[in-house]
């Protein structure tokens, strides 16, 4: 007699990451607008530090990840014990549902909003709890408040939401931070924070600073997106010290690489630089949402590197209709379509084909 071995029921209604897809067309140009990246090198200096500290793979990087939390405190103007880092904003979400929930707590968080919140909830064997989003694709904070129990252990509220691109105001989170009892942790998911910085640097909405004072609120916020380092995967949050302790806890040992602390350190380095990429970003962003607007498709606004076009039915057509034509795009089935702000020629080859499907 065979068997197998015996592994979690529950794991059977986890939905695997879908991560965005990448496509060759040999001669032919091809692009990826579905996983939210920036096109283009790395900045300044990045690729020297990790030519520098290539000599040293056969050693293990440092488990603290110690320069790169010095400077991210110095930066932040926080305590280096308010820190904790991990493989991308991802890992500290898990890090996050880990240490804060037991079996049968509930974690809420707007739907739909990022894919991985519901799949780090069931692995911490916590119970999701989605809100709906608002017509206009933002967060309904009244109603996430209010769905608020004695089980809930953690609120997510993702700014600007992935996937559909609206930003929350100041003034609603603390309006909303005000109504959350102080013993449930409100995790402020920033991975798109640069996205909203204006061309002096100023931000839209600064969760860092909204949560100071406020030891039940953190702030997610990562190198993956406007630093342009998705491939060596640093993310961190930022937290009150007792929160961040536990989270470590529950952190992969080592999970931060040598080269990607190295690119990190460099990167905060280059903040000018930073600053003229994500105002290039925010332009073509407000053209082609302009573009798709005119077209009759109701875009929401986005304060980030993507736009979300809701057609329905449609979408994964859509979605593969953009793949014969060598772009990539991500699609939700019977909701919408994501669709990163890339490179001019990316984006004018969607806008082309949005323009011959608004009537179909």
């Amino acid at each position: 007699m065979t068997s197998a071995p015996r592994l979690r029921p529950d794991l059977h209604g986890v939905p695997a990451y879908r991560a965005g897809t990448r496509i060759t067309r040999g001669a032919l140009p091809a692009y990826s607008l579905a996983s939210n990246e920036v096109p283009g090198d790395p900045l300044p200096g990045v690729a020297e530090a990790i030519a520098e500290h290539l000599p040293r793979l056969n050693r293990y990087p440092d488990p603290a990840a110690t320069a790169l939390t010095v400077r991210l405190a110095e930066r932040l103007d926080v305590g280096t014990e308010e820190l904790t880092l991990g493989t991308g904003s991802v890992a500290v979400c898990q890090q996050i549902t880990l240490a804060a929930c037991s079996p049968g707590d509930e974690v809420i968080f707007a739907w739909r909003s990022f894919e991985a919140y519901p799949i780090v909830t069931t692995l911490a064997h916590a119970q999701a709890v989605t809100v709906p989003l608002l017509p206009d694709a933002r967060h309904d904070l009244p109603a996430m408040a209010a769905a608020v129990t004695d089980r809930t252990r953690v609120i997510f509220v993702c700014t600007p939401n992935n996937p559909t691109g609206p930003a929350v105001t100041e003034a609603e989170l603390v309006d909303f931070l005000e109504r959350v009892p102080p013993d449930v942790l409100v995790v402020v998911d920033e991975a798109y924070f640069e996205f909203g910085l204006a061309p002096d640097g100023t931000p839209s909405l600064d969760g860092v600073a909204v949560a100071r004072g406020r030891p039940n609120v953190m702030v997610l916020r990562t190198f993956s997106k406007a630093y342009g380092l998705a491939g060596l995967r640093v993310g961190y949050g930022v937290a009150s010290p007792a929160v961040a302790a536990a989270m470590r806890k529950c952190a992969t040992p080592f999970g931060v690489s040598l080269l990607a602390q190295a690119a990190a350190l460099a990167s905060l380095d280059q903040q000018d630089e930073l600053l003229l990429r994500v105002a290039a970003v925010r332009e073509e962003r407000a053209r082609v949402i302009t573009a798709a607007r005119e077209l009759g498709y109701a875009v929401p606004e986005s304060a980030a590197n993507f736009y979300w076009v809701p057609l329905g039915h449609r979408a994964e057509r859509f979605a593969h209709t953009c793949k014969e034509n060598g772009v990539t795009v991500r699609a939700f089935p019977d909701e919408g379509v994501r669709i990163t702000v890339g490179e001019t020629a990316a984006n004018d080859v969607v806008l082309d084909l949005l323009s011959q499907w608004r009537d179909d």
